[in-house]
């Protein structure tokens, strides 16, 4: 998989928008209805300004959803996403959105349901012992239980919106294994157990997207080479003043979402 870079990323945005424009045909089709669920890895956390509506859901402006429905005509966006979703919110507060007319759907969840917030926490603050086991029982919960419980989400969204193109967006690795991380910089080990987690919730989540019979796309190549901690990082850092920004994508991150699902989106 290419890697992105700044300028790799506007010239992919202005793509997206070239091609609607070229392929659109003379008469322009009825809006399709694209709904977005998931947490704040959809809801756009890291690209900061957020939409003071969205409240608690930290929505924003640069998030990869209203990235796709701002670059490509003929989307009529709904977005559900809200930072902090479990899978239980997604199904509860969320799936309410989708209909039989709803043409794509998007979705980032199940890192909050591996606890890999708290998990992150404890490495950056704790001993590398307590890193390695956070991570071990994190990982072992998202290769096992995890993956039934996400094909059973992407089964449901099936039925629930039965036309619609279904793209599950995975997590990346968190952070590169050397270079500074901001206010906090985690030891080579604990990066190690890091990023073996982030691949743990990733395989878990390709598992399930294979089980339900929906789209995955694995971000972990396409963020290669820039994780947080990286000389061009398209993840933040350790942020003490906005610490919900840490190891979230930022506005380049989001861009990378965004060319990633309009590749996969039909």
């Amino acid at each position: 998989m290419r890697k992105f870079t700044s300028v790799v990323v506007a010239a992919a945005m202005a793509f997206i928008a070239m091609e609607t424009v070229v392929g659109a045909p003379a008469r322009a089709a009825a809006p399709q209805e694209y709904v977005a669920l998931g947490d704040s890895y959809a809801s756009g956390v890291g690209a900061f300004p957020y939409d003071s509506a969205s409240g608690a859901c930290l929505r924003s402006p640069r998030s990869y959803p209203r990235l796709l429905a701002s670059s490509v005509s003929g989307y009529t966006l709904k977005d559900v996403t809200c930072s902090g979703a479990t899978m239980a919110d997604v199904r509860n507060k969320q799936l309410s959105a989708l209909s039989s007319n709803t043409a794509l759907v998007s979705i980032t969840v199940g890192g909050n349901d591996a606890q890999f917030s708290s998990v992150a926490t404890g490495c950056l603050t704790e001993s590398e012992w307590y890193c390695e086991t956070a991570t071990m029982y994190s990982s072992y919960y998202a290769r096992n239980q995890m993956v039934g419980e996400l094909a059973g989400l992407y089964g449901e969204i099936k039925r629930r919106a039965p036309k619609a193109k279904v793209v599950v967006l995975g997590y990346p690795r968190l952070v590169a294994p050397t270079g500074s991380c901001g206010a906090i910089s985690p030891s080579a080990a604990k990066r190690t157990f890091m990023n073996g987690n982030a691949d743990a919730v990733a395989e878990g989540t390709r598992a399930a997207a294979s089980r339900a019979g929906v789209t995955f796309v694995d971000m972990r190549p396409v963020l290669a080479g820039y994780e947080a901690c990286s000389p061009k990082p398209f993840l933040h850092g350790v942020n003490l003043t906005r610490l919900t920004e840490t190891f979230h994508p930022n506005a380049e991150g989001h861009a990378a979402y965004t060319w990633m699902l309009a590749a996969y989106r039909s």
